[in-house]
């Protein structure tokens, strides 16, 4: 065994389309996103979701920042369950699919509210002299980028020790980081105290004692970047997403 750490990328691929050719078709209100914010797949889905202005179309559920050998769980809803779905753990939704489902329980993933089944957990078919990475407005590139730079800090590097050097001493791709953190449907989107909790807590063999760190300090995400001298238009023709509800806003740093 190498030790590294594959993700479980078998699929449910069903989509949801115009036409319902897999059965499901795009009806606004209909499905349930699950995620959580821990999770820096599911945090991608949640940053194209608030870019695309989705939020009453497609609802989301967020579990809670740790998980077990079965799944997922709603631990931050009232009674341990999802107020819509009505389950406790995301487990039960991909056995109402399969009852005998033995692949990895996976975040994000898209629920029928009718059925109670999982639709899927694919990824979404959504597609220093530049301020963004490849032009200049936010891409695909962006959005996939982002989730890794703000676990760097708080878990990447001080946890798994797996970066030789701290996203702030690599002065470029920090103020990138800070730029992207500050524009909306990125940093509204962050929630720094799930990503500890999950990470130090559910890693056993790294911390077997669970204890989640102090620290670091989130102030510089604030800061300054100085990267709009560099022009682009961020949205493209496109504009700002609005603020997100208020049923799914994050802590705010101070």
């Amino acid at each position: 065994m190498s030790g590294e750490f594959s993700r479980d990328t078998a699929y449910l691929d069903t989509r949801i389309t115009v036409d319902g050719e897999d059965g499901y078709p795009v009806e606004p209100g209909r499905y349930r996103l699950v995620v959580s914010r821990a999770c820096p797949w599911a945090h991608r889905a949640v940053i194209v979701r608030r870019l695309l202005g989705l939020e009453d179309a497609l609802p989301m559920g967020i579990a809670g920042p740790t998980h077990d050998e079965r799944s997922w769980a709603f631990t931050l809803d009232p009674g341990g369950r999802d107020p819509v779905l009505g389950i406790e753990r995301l487990q039960e939704a991909y056995l109402a699919r399969d009852p005998h489902y033995d692949k990895g329980i996976t975040v994000p993933a898209i629920i029928d509210v009718p059925s109670g089944e999982v639709v899927t957990n694919g990824p979404p078919g959504r597609p220093s002299a530049r301020r963004y990475l490849v032009g200049d407005t936010i891409t695909e590139a962006d959005v996939r980028l982002f989730p890794t730079l703000v676990r760097f800090a708080a878990v990447y590097h001080g946890h798994f020790k797996c970066n030789r050097n701290k996203l702030t001493e690599d002065p470029v791709l920090w103020a990138y980081a800070r730029d992207l953190f500050q524009t909306p449907g990125f940093g509204d989107t962050v929630e720094f105290s799930h990503i500890k909790r999950h990470y130090y807590g559910v890693h056993h063999t790294i911390n077997p004692n669970g204890i989640v760190p102090v620290g670091p300090d989130l102030s510089g995400w604030t800061a300054p970047h100085g990267r709009a001298a560099l022009g682009g238009r961020t949205f493209g023709d496109g504009t700002s997403p609005g603020p997100p509800p208020a049923d799914e806003r994050v802590a705010e740093i101070s």
